[in-house]
Order: C-alpha cells, then sequence, then structure tokens
C-alpha cells in the first residue's frame, strides 16, 4: 500500500509541476502567477478540489508523443468564494503555452457541463497562446465544444472571464461570450489576429497593447468591463464581484447582513440637482449614497462614460443600477451607452436581479456620425431590454427626461413597476427653449422668451407626468433610499411572464 501511496503523491507532484521550474520562472520574471497560484489567491483557502489532474494529450504527430505533461495544461474543478460553490478552470501558461488541446476541451467542458448540472457560476482564468497546432482541427473542435458550452450557460449561470495573458485568434470567442470580462494591464492581450498580421494584411503597425490590451478593451471596444494593474488585484477583485452573483437563474439574488438602515435619509441629495439646468452634477454620488454602506461595483467605468452601470446591495440584496451620468455629454443616450445598458439590463433579468435606474437623460445624442452609425438600431437594444425585462423595475428621475429617451429609460409605459420622480425632474418631449421655438416659429426673440418661461412653467416640473399616472410619486430626494428599499420589498413576490416564444430577435 505505502508504495501505491508514493506513487500517488509522485503523480500529483508531476501535474503540480505544471511545465517546470525553468518555465515558472520565466511566467514569475513576467509580473504573472501560475495557474495554480491564481487559482490559491480566487478561491477560500484549501476549497479547491482539482479534476482531470492526470489527463494527457492523444496527439502523436510532430513528436508531440515524446512530450506529456499531466494535466495538458489547464487545471479544472471546484471550490468557493466566500463559502458559495464555483467551478473554475486555469490555463497554464508553462505547458505548452497554455495552448488548448483535444483534452485541454474536454477538461473545460467536463467543468462546465457540472456547473450547468448542478446550478454554479463558471470562473475562466484565460492564459493561453491559442490552439495547439500540432493537434491541428482537433483543437478546433475542442473550441468549439467550449462555444457550445457557453452558449448553453449564457443565461442560466453567470460566466466570469478573467483574462491574464494572451487570448488570440478563435479563443477569443469563448470570453466574449461570457457575461463580464476583467483583464490585466500590460500582460493580457485579446484579438482575432495579431499585430504581425495586421501589418501583412493591412501594413498597419501597432503593438499588442493598442491592438487588444486591457486599456484598449476598457476604454474603445468596451470588449472588457475592467483592467486592473497586475494578477493579485485582478483576482481579489474578482472575489468581490463573484458576491453580487446569484448562483444560478433559479436561486435568487445573494443576501448578506447588512447594517445599513433601510430608511436611512440622505439630507445633501436635497441639494444635489444645480439651480441651473445645464450644469451637471455627479451621478456617483446618488448612486453610493442609495445602495447599503456606500459600496457599488461599477462596471465598463471608462467606455461610455454617459451611462452608469453596476452592482449594489439594498438591505443586503443584490441589484442592478443603471444611471444617467450628467457629468459626459450631458446625460445623452448615445450608441456606446445603449450597448452597454442593454447588454447588462439582460444579465440582471436573465439571473432575476432588480433593476434600479436613474434618469437625468436630455435625449438621444445627435450628429451625422451617430446616425450613420445606427443609433436607431443601437438604441433600440436598450429600449427592447427594458421592455423585454420581467424583473422588478424601480425608475427615480431626478432631472431631465426628455423625447424617445425618458421612453426608453424605464418608463412606466415599459412596464415599470414604481416610477418615482424628484421635484426638479423635468418630463417632456424636449427642452423649453427647442419646444417654444418650433410651436412659436418665425415670433419675435421677446415673445419667444416669454413662451418659453410659460413653457417652463407648464411641463418643467413631473406634475404633468403624475397626473396622467405615468409617475408613482413625487419624492423627496433625501427619502429616496427609504422608498426604493420599501418598494423592493414589495415587489419579491413579483410574477410576470411574457407570451411564450423560442426566443425574441432583439435589435443586434
Amino acid at each position: 500500500m505505502s508504495s501505491t501511496i508514493r506513487e500517488v503523491e509522485r503523480r500529483r507532484a508531476a501535474a503540480r509541476a505544471g511545465g517546470g521550474e525553468r518555465r515558472v520562472a520565466a511566467q514569475h520574471a513576467k509580473g504573472k502567477l501560475t495557474a495554480r497560484e491564481r487559482l490559491d489567491v480566487l478561491l477560500d483557502e484549501g476549497s479547491f478540489e482539482e479534476l482531470d489532474m492526470y489527463v494527457e494529450h492523444n496527439c502523436v504527430d510532430f513528436g508531440m508523443e515524446a512530450q506529456i505533461v499531466p494535466g495538458d495544461g489547464v487545471v479544472t474543478g471546484s471550490g468557493t468564494i466566500n463559502g458559495r460553490l464555483v467551478f473554475v478552470f486555469s490555463q497554464d501558461f508553462t505547458v505548452f503555452g497554455g495552448s488548448l488541446s483535444e483534452r485541454h476541451a474536454a477538461k473545460i467542458c467536463k467543468i462546465m457541463d457540472m456547473a450547468l448540472k448542478v446550478g454554479a457560476p463558471v470562473i475562466g482564468l484565460n492564459d493561453s497562446g491559442g490552439a495547439r497546432i500540432q493537434e491541428g482541427v482537433a483543437s478546433l473542435g475542442g473550441y468549439a465544444e467550449v462555444f457550445q458550452r457557453n452558449v448553453l450557460a449564457s443565461g442560466v449561470v453567470p460566466q466570469l472571464s478573467l483574462v491574464m495573458g494572451p487570448c488570440a485568434g478563435g479563443a477569443v470567442y469563448s470570453p466574449a461570450m461570457t457575461d463580464f470580462i476583467f483583464m490585466v494591464k500590460d500582460s493580457s492581450y485579446m484579438f482575432v489576429t495579431g499585430p504581425d498580421v495586421v501589418k501583412t494584411v493591412t501594413n498597419e503597425v501597432v503593438t499588442q497593447e493598442e491592438l487588444g490590451g486591457a486599456v484598449t478593451h476598457t476604454t474603445k471596444s468596451s470588449v472588457a468591463d475592467l483592467a486592473f494593474e497586475n494578477d493579485i488585484e485582478t483576482l481579489l477583485a474578482a472575489r468581490d464581484f463573484f458576491d453580487f452573483l446569484p448562483a444560478s437563474n433559479r436561486t435568487g439574488v445573494p443576501v448578506r447582513e447588512a447594517d445599513d438602515p433601510f430608511d436611512r435619509e440622505e439630507p445633501s441629495l436635497d441639494t444635489l440637482i444645480p439651480p441651473s439646468a445645464n450644469q451637471p452634477y455627479d451621478m456617483h454620488e446618488l448612486v453610493r449614497k442609495v445602495v447599503d454602506e456606500g459600496d457599488f461595483f461599477e462596471l465598463q467605468p471608462a467606455h461610455a462614460g454617459n451611462i452608469i452601470i453596476g452592482f449594489g446591495r439594498i438591505e443586503g440584496r443584490t441589484v442592478g443600477i443603471v444611471a444617467n451620468q450628467p457629468m459626459v455629454l450631458a446625460g445623452c443616450l448615445d450608441i456606446n451607452s445603449s450597448k452597454k445598458a442593454a447588454r447588462f439590463v439582460r444579465f440582471c433579468d436573465a439571473f432575476e436581479i432588480p433593476l434600479v435606474t436613474f434618469v437625468d437623460v436630455p435625449g438621444f445624442l445627435p450628429g451625422v456620425g451617430q446616425e450613420h452609425a445606427g443609433i436607431i438600431k443601437h438604441g433600440a437594444k436598450l429600449l427592447f431590454a427594458y421592455g423585454e425585462a420581467t424583473v422588478p423595475k424601480i425608475t427615480v428621475i431626478t432631472r431631465k427626461a426628455y423625447g424617445g429617451a425618458y421612453d426608453v429609460m424605464a418608463s412606466k409605459h415599459l412596464r415599470g413597476d414604481l416610477n418615482y420622480a424628484w421635484p426638479t425632474a423635468e418630463i417632456a418631449v424636449m427642452g423649453a427653449k427647442g419646444a417654444t421655438e418650433i410651436i412659436y416659429r418665425g415670433r419675435s426673440p421677446e415673445e419667444i422668451a416669454e413662451r418659453t418661461a410659460e413653457y417652463e412653467a407648464r411641463f418643467a416640473n413631473p406634475f404633468v407626468a403624475a397626473s396622467k399616472g405615468f409617475i408613482d410619486e413625487v419624492i423627496l430626494p433625501h427619502s429616496t433610499r427609504r422608498r426604493i428599499a420599501l418598494a423592493l420589498r414589495k415587489l419579491r413576490g413579483k410574477r410576470l411572464e411574457n407570451p411564450w416564444k423560442k426566443h425574441d430577435n432583439i435589435p443586434l
């Protein structure tokens, strides 16, 4: 028996050694952790249970039969984060550059299948040179098997990708189909074709960082949600983020004990709105003063800053926050902000996370560029997402809610459950000056000014909409948290179903 136990320990040690000391040292020299070290940081201490430690590739071409490393370049299994179950895979760049083989893919597929069966999130740590070229089409088939699991898991269990090294070619499409992507600055990259191919085909000279680095994907492309300075920061952020996520679409939101009173008043909110309608203010202040203990986990903060999305808690329960940001483009909706918010709204709806929307929107951003790039269809994505959502929807209009953008931002007409307005709210087709100039076209400037004042008195308030039942109550700003908390309590038993369909056809 003792010899058998020694053999087990020998094989385990061989698997844990990865690509060997030299390659591990090279990984560390780049400021990166190994696959197993990353899991040690991500998961609760001692909770990781590994599967398929001894799996080997089945390739016999190009001398690969002589290069066998147990585990085949990916560490898979399950563990807990703050006591909650999660399935994980972590690609090992020290073994064949983390390249994906048929068996490597099968290991990932196995833990994804298990996650779907039991209803638990999946976190993938990507650090791979791509498909293992020695295996040819078998490795491509492996990618497609993983892609299929991503599709089937979408909307069933949360999927989080931590891109912690290279991720190129077909490999990028697995993270792209997951719900959220975190990247590491200066050491993680995502692109379909690398700088060398780009130069050959288009003669454009670009670095890896410029083409597909963390900053590029969190500011320009919006492929990734957040960029962090190093592996440790990324993994710790993922632990915090995980606490907001439900285990599956069947479990409801997680609940954390909160000492923050539900009826806490915030007198400073009574003076948040500036005296001038053209003066901006920071919507982050309202969001942080409403959620429990000011704890707000913002997503995509560096992209489409005219809208804010992220998770907070009210009475310890996760809520999704969407808010116009007057500090950027006056809070107008444009193509990027519509896409950003629409995907977030759909995630929340898929996982029964209530939506709280703060509105200060003067309309859609005008311009030839926006129209030619398809603002109509992209804006419709957000409209569609809110209209489709059946989760509790609470809306607070703080200032402007003009034109079609009023409709889009979780209005009563899109089945908003409780729609509140501050006394400073202005709900109208457009701003007073623009409206008056159209209605009284050709009149003198003096008369236009007089009529503008009349229009403001008539419509620059929430009471016209309230008189029609489009606003449920005009609330005092300092009571916003209490109103939202009570609304969420009331709506916990909400049941609403859309008409039967195989699936919808959102304007992609």
